[in-house]
């Protein structure tokens, strides 16, 4: 005898399966734009090209993982609030040590090149 808790609804059980294939297919997106990336590098353009070129890649491949795979997308929109007040405050914080620690700041004061 089976409860009707052992069997979810029909339409509940077609959600999970289209989310199996939409992550399937977002990973086997991240996959081809990730072998792009690795060609990138060997394709005798400008660097400037090459770097741009990887830049948008990366930024793709972050926004597809963090609105799909980490849930964002499904989820409160307070909490991407929460995920993307982090990131700028990490952002801000690795940009503020970059600059601190730069090359030329961190010669002693007797040996600066002239």
């Amino acid at each position: 005898m089976s409860s009707s808790a052992d069997h979810a609804p029909a339409h509940l059980a077609g959600h999970h399966e289209s989310k199996f294939h939409l992550f399937v297919q977002i990973a086997m997106t991240l996959a081809v734009i990730t072998g792009v990336e690795v060609l990138a590098v060997f394709v005798p353009f400008p660097r400037w090209i090459i770097v741009s070129t990887l830049i948008t890649f990366s930024a793709v491949k972050f926004m597809l993982v963090i609105f799909l795979f980490m849930h964002l997308r499904w989820d409160k929109m307070f909490c991407t609030i929460l995920f993307f007040i982090g990131l700028i405050l990490g952002g801000g914080t690795l940009a503020a040590l970059v600059t601190l620690f730069r090359m030329s700041a961190s010669f002693p004061l007797t040996s600066l090149p002239q």
